[in-house]
């Protein structure tokens, strides 16, 4: 019998013996299964990050989120804000990125968030505290292999306990035993493009019209990038008959950098992201975008054709479609609402829906927004 108490008694680096040693091992897992999860249990995620300018920078950088108000402090002070901010999409992906490996490191899909709510814009060097709470647990009627779980997360101020950011998130949990189903009267999963009620996104609007929404023959697009601008566009497509909406020329390709970089600086340990190796036998067959990296990038050619002041809030976030290096994503938008009694009186807010495509025109990531817009003339 060989005696471990000696250092050299087995040669690790002979594969042979190496191999027959990893069949035996236990693994040490992390994160938790679907069963782990029961209604009403609150998890406090830790480690929480520190907010930084460069990692702010870096994230803006690279998803083309060229806002001069979180680069110079001149632009900063011209749109309220004290000093230069961290950019939102920045803390968004932050504040999830550090829960991953309490809630979603064991894999499946991200179907959607909700009710994403920016109450405070924080500034470099605030520390982020992080809670969620689990809102609802539901079995997957087409994956017995999965459950369905619902979360609200809030994102706060370590320090003054100040609300930065909250949303609730749904994913698909694997469980630790498939369990047996009928197939009736479960949520259906939201992997090819179904929203987690069960009703495909793509007929959301669809009403009681059998053969879903009438396009608009027109649509008409702002003359400018100013509140007035998209108030006016409005009027003249109701006028018409028309719709507000609108494609963006521009178009970020996925590399390394957003793909595993991105994600695994916001503590985003989910191996979808980084781990080849696994995702090789996945469904996608490699490693996927971050969804916070694929709806920053839509968002950001959105905000180049905006005189953004201020995000608010966002909602009906879905993600439809796989994406992975190599692919390009292009942004859509569509004006929904423009409201001139919302905001301070130098900016009004706009509703819109906006829309990530890749290069085969296929739909990954939709979702609705609320941002204050600036107006020609405060």
């Amino acid at each position: 019998m060989t005696d471990w108490s000696e250092a050299d008694a087995v040669d690790l680096s002979d594969a042979e013996t190496f191999e027959t040693l990893l069949d035996r091992a236990r693994t040490r897992e992390k994160g938790h299964y679907f069963d782990f999860f029961d209604p009403g249990d609150e998890l406090t995620h830790d480690p929480g990050l520190v907010l930084s300018q460069s990692g702010s920078e870096d994230w803006m950088g690279q998803t083309l989120n060229h806002d001069p108000a979180y680069w110079r402090p001149d632009r900063a002070r011209n749109q309220g804000f004290e000093t230069v901010p961290v950019h939102p999409d920045y803390v968004l992906a932050c504040v999830m990125g550090v829960t991953v490996e309490d809630l979603s490191e064991k894999g499946g899909y991200f179907l959607g968030r909700d009710d994403v709510t920016i109450h405070r814009t924080p500034t470099p060097g605030t520390e982020l505290a992080v809670t969620s709470t689990v809102v609802e647990t539901t079995a997957s009627s087409s994956r017995p292999a999965y459950g369905i779980v619902t979360w609200e997360t809030v994102g706060r101020d370590r320090e003054t306990g100040d609300r930065l950011v909250s949303y609730e998130r749904t994913n698909m949990i694997p469980r630790r035993e498939p369990t047996a189903t009928d197939g009736g009267g479960a949520v259906a999963d939201s992997a090819d493009g179904e929203d987690t009620d069960g009703t495909d996104a793509s007929d959301r609007d669809a009403g009681d019209d059998p053969n879903g929404p009438t396009v608009p023959e027109t649509l008409v697009a702002p003359e400018g990038d100013y509140f007035e601008d998209f108030r006016a566009a409005l009027d003249r497509a109701e006028a018409d008959g028309a719709a507000v909406a609108y494609a963006h020329e521009r178009g970020r390709t996925m590399d390394e950098a957003l793909v595993s970089g991105l994600p695994l600086s916001t503590l985003n340990t989910a191996r979808q992201h980084h781990n080849r190796d696994v995702m090789a036998d996945s469904p996608s067959g490699d490693i996927v975008a971050y969804g916070d990296v694929t709806r920053s990038i839509a968002l950001a050619h959105a905000r180049s054709d905006e005189a953004t002041y201020r995000e608010w809030r966002y909602d009906e976030e879905r993600f439809h479609d796989f994406v992975t290096l190599g692919d390009t994503i292009y942004g859509f938008t569509r004006v929904l609402d423009c409201d001139a009694e919302v905001g301070p009186e130098r900016a009004g807010a706009v509703t819109f829906e906006h829309v990530a495509y890749n290069q085969h025109r296929t739909p990954v990531y939709s979702g609705r927004r609320t941002a204050l817009v600036q107006r020609h003339d405060p």
